[in-house]
């Protein structure tokens, strides 16, 4: 695999990428895009490199290619040594390590973390929420992504703005950055052949801390940002493989940036609570951004992850309706019902989240909303596990990735366009 050319126009970053054996699978024929809203013609080809390499060399770690790249950030280059060694420990069953040849390592200007200011990769949710109060004070850039969770444009474009009022009410400054990263990557095929090792998706599970991380250096570089923060997901209590994960993040630097893995000691629901102070000290209400199946300025209030944030902000003590979310007493049937009726796939990683929810209500004498005794009279004595075993994956969704598996590489480029249709509709 090798990176052929980088350049920058103005506010977009391009990159092309040649493959060829097994990996060539992996990766489309599109160039690599970004666009980051400031103008990042000047940042230096070595820190320009790196949202590519960030996203390219999980792939060639999981099929033992080797990466070529002309010249690079030093640190970066360190960087990237690490994580791909830490993957390889977290995955030993599909890892298999890989190789970067670099014709030119250049070591910047800046030692990591030496540039002004602070910034956080930003959704709204609970995570980056509690992120953001925790370092009020540096008074944080917020950069928010389009190309992960956030793709389809009229989503982006209400989420954006709820980003700028949420910077612009705090006097922040408010960053937005638009990739194909993961229509780049053949991301379908990834998931047909590496799910079976993962309790999620190819992105979430391997790639997303060092991908989002990464693709952030030209920003980093053109807004002087020297401290970049990436929300956790979990505590030590998790122990699952995870593409973000402090010894993971908390190694990813270049010149003049360092990134942390922010809140790994705190639970969601401890999160929650931290937030809930906050409103509490400040008399400011906070709306959260947590729902992927949203199609207005409120989150959709009956998915799973829904349903999990409202009953954290029930066991905090919050109003659901005064956060983003529609709340009543047949809310509470609507819940118990997800676990009890098997027919949504809920996750290891669901069951975790919940269970924390579940510590919490052991601990809460009452709710004081519709339908609270209810509810936390259910939430304690409720088997998680129990509802993960019974719940799978969708049979048509194993079945295409199983099907997908097969395919030679000769015909790949034919069928894969019909496959991300599936896929994408699945």
């Amino acid at each position: 695999m090798t990176v052929d050319d980088v350049t920058a126009t103005d506010t977009t970053l391009r990159a092309t990428v040649t493959t060829s054996g097994r990996v060539g699978r992996f990766v489309t024929d599109d160039p690599f895009v970004a666009d980051y809203g400031v103008d990042v013609a000047a940042v230096p080809e070595s820190l320009l490199v790196v949202p590519v390499l960030a996203h390219v060399c999980p792939v060639a770690w999981a099929t033992g290619a080797t990466v070529a790249v002309d010249r690079v950030d030093a640190a970066f280059l360190d960087s990237l040594r690490h994580v791909g060694q830490r993957l390889c420990e977290m995955y030993p069953s599909f890892m298999q390590g890989g190789r970067i040849v670099c014709g030119e390592t250049v070591d910047g200007s800046h030692d990591p973390g030496e540039r002004a200011g602070s910034a956080l990769l930003f959704t709204g949710g609970v995570d980056s929420t509690a992120t953001y109060v925790r370092h009020e004070s540096e008074q944080p850039d917020l950069i928010s992504v389009r190309g992960w969770v956030m793709r389809e444009r009229d989503r982006w474009q209400r989420n954006r703005e709820f980003f700028a009022d949420f910077a612009a009410e705090r006097g922040l400054d408010a960053h937005f950055v638009e990739s194909n990263m993961l229509s780049f990557l053949a991301t379908p095929l990834l998931q047909a052949h590496f799910q079976r090792y993962l309790d999620g998706a190819w992105y979430s599970s391997v790639g997303h801390g060092l991908g989002l991380l990464g693709l952030c250096a030209p920003l980093t570089a053109a807004a002087d940002i020297g401290r970049l923060y990436i929300a956790a997901t979990h505590t030590e209590a998790w122990t699952r493989p995870w593409g973000s994960h402090p010894t993971i993040d908390d190694h990813v630097r270049w010149s003049g940036t360092a990134a942390t893995h922010d809140g790994y000691e705190s639970t969601r629901q401890e999160k929650i609570e931290t937030i809930a102070d906050y409103v509490d000290s400040h008399s400011r209400e906070i709306t959260l951004r947590t729902c992927v199946h949203a199609e207005g300025p409120r989150n959709c209030s009956h998915c799973e992850k829904c349903y999990r944030t409202i009953v954290g902000l029930l066991l905090a003590g919050l109003d659901p309706n005064d956060h983003g979310y529609d709340y009543d007493a047949a809310t509470v049937a609507a819940i118990r019902d997800t676990f009890e009726s098997g027919e949504k796939h809920l996750s290891a990683q669901k069951r975790y989240h919940w269970e924390t929810l579940q510590d919490a209500a052991r601990e809460v004498e009452a709710i004081e909303a519709p339908g609270g005794a209810e509810l936390l009279g259910w939430l304690r004595d409720a088997d998680f596990g129990a509802s993960v075993e019974q719940s799978a994956r969708p049979l048509g969704q194993r079945l295409l990735q199983a099907t997908a598996r097969q395919v030679p590489t000769s015909v790949y480029a034919t069928l894969y366009p019909v496959y991300r249709r599936l896929a994408a509709g699945r």
